[in-house]
């Protein structure tokens, strides 16, 4: 992962967490469309969050798998990421 979680990486970790085929473009274009428009429920935001944590050796804020959009998710983590808290 580079030092901000991006799109693209979120595309590819709904893809390995929760197999969902996403193009990383439509989250970019799309940031404030809500998970369950690209087909990801609350159990593969888990999958998400899990495959992220166990990947990166880090642990996010408890409340990343409650986040509704791409966007607010991709904000949260790197907000995590900037700040270590």
């Amino acid at each position: 992962m580079t030092d901000q979680l991006n799109y693209q990486e979120l595309a590819a970790l709904m893809k390995k967490g929760a197999g969902l085929t996403v193009d990383p473009d439509e989250l970019e274009k799309r940031p404030g469309a809500e998970f369950a428009e690209f087909g990801l429920d609350s159990l593969g935001l888990l999958g998400v969050v899990g495959e992220l944590e166990n990947t990166h050796q880090l642990a996010l804020p408890p409340d990343a798998d409650k986040c509704k959009t791409p966007e607010e998710f991709v904000e949260l983590v790197n907000a995590h990421l900037t700040t270590g808290v």
